[in-house]
């Protein structure tokens, strides 16, 4: 299926287009936006995570962290790209990432403009350094947000960079066909490392992509994590989230023996995952610096129509800028 145009992204609404206002009518569509919880239902979910609240013993949960990566691999190694569909829903959702929509300006008036884009140059610093827009997605996987991106924004100074854990699925994203070096930029990265650099100098992304990503971290190396982020976004970049909500369907299914710690879970492959709030999420981004563009909580009601079964999703979506330098 081909990416959609930047003009076709335009023209799609954004989540929360789609109310349910008749119950009865439930299994009419496939998803409901912004669907209301009652005060029952959310009292049932909180009484259903309490249930499974008690943590494992430290000795299981440091194995789960020293062998984060291995379970990562072994994920990739099973699952390769079949798991995957592309993201064009993220053109829509997040519009920095497509065309940018200006016109484009020759050199002379580039420099003019305090602008870098020494085209004669060659890339000797660092790749994509002759770039005029550069993108980050950590926590890649096998690209399926990547190639949309690629295959949709033409802008002739984009440059994406892209990195995981896994070097499994490292290696699928350079493995496949629509990668192309002069564009792209892959690499295996822990992001909870602090001693591990980023191969991209501070304060020259434009955009950071963080797509069910930062969930996968234990919880407190997220606000690491997330500072050396922003110090690689330049002055008025943005940083871009959706990730697991409170409360969300896969927090609820987990069974007890699961929980590391509160709102924190390790799955039957051995791979963990965190449900965050909205109040979380800003204090990490505020405490870096960023200043808030978005932060909303998409409630979706996905419908099985052919079992007539229903499932309540919960992800938090954000956008966090940094702060521009004052004048």
């Amino acid at each position: 299926m081909a990416a959609p145009s930047s003009a076709e992204a335009q023209r799609r609404p954004q989540f929360g287009t789609r109310f349910l206002t008749d119950p009865r009518q439930v299994f009419q569509h496939n998803a409901w936006d912004n669907v209301e919880w009652s005060t029952e239902q959310e009292e049932a979910a909180q009484k259903k995570v309490q249930e499974n609240s008690q943590p494992l013993p430290a000795e299981k949960q440091e194995e789960f962290d020293n062998r984060a990566n291995e379970y990562w691999n072994d994920f990739y190694t099973i699952h390769e790209n079949r798991f995957f569909k592309d993201r064009h829903w993220l053109f829509t959702e997040f519009p920095e990432l497509a065309p940018q929509q200006k016109p484009p300006l020759d050199a002379e008036e580039n420099l003019l403009n305090g602008e870098d884009v020494p085209s004669t140059h060659t890339e000797t610093e660092f790749p994509g350094a002759t770039a005029s827009y550069r993108i980050l997605e950590v926590g890649c996987g096998v690209g399926n947000t990547v190639f949309p991106i690629l295959k949709t924004n033409n802008d002739p100074g984009l440059f994406v960079y892209c990195c995981d854990f896994s070097s499994t699925a490292v290696d699928l994203v350079k493995s496949n066909p629509e990668y192309d070096p002069s564009r792209c930029h892959a690499f295996v990265h822990d992001m909870s490392d602090t001693s591990a650099d980023y191969p991209i100098p501070h304060q020259s992304l434009d955009v950071i992509v963080l797509i069910f990503v930062l969930s996968a971290l234990h919880p407190q190396k997220m606000q690491n994590t997330i500072n050396r982020l922003a110090r690689l976004l330049k002055p008025g970049g943005v940083l871009l989230l959706r990730d697991y909500g409170r409360y969300d369907m896969a927090q609820l299914r987990f069974k007890k023996g699961r929980c590391l710690s509160e709102n924190f879970y390790v799955r039957g492959d051995g791979t963990r995952v965190y449900f965050f709030t909205q109040d979380e999420l800003h204090d990490l981004f505020c405490n870096a610096g960023l200043e808030k563009v978005q932060n909303m909580v998409d409630r979706r009601l996905q419908v099985n129509r052919g079992k007539q079964l229903t499932m309540y999703r919960v992800w938090v979506q954000c956008k966090y800028r940094k702060v521009l330098a004052p004048t």
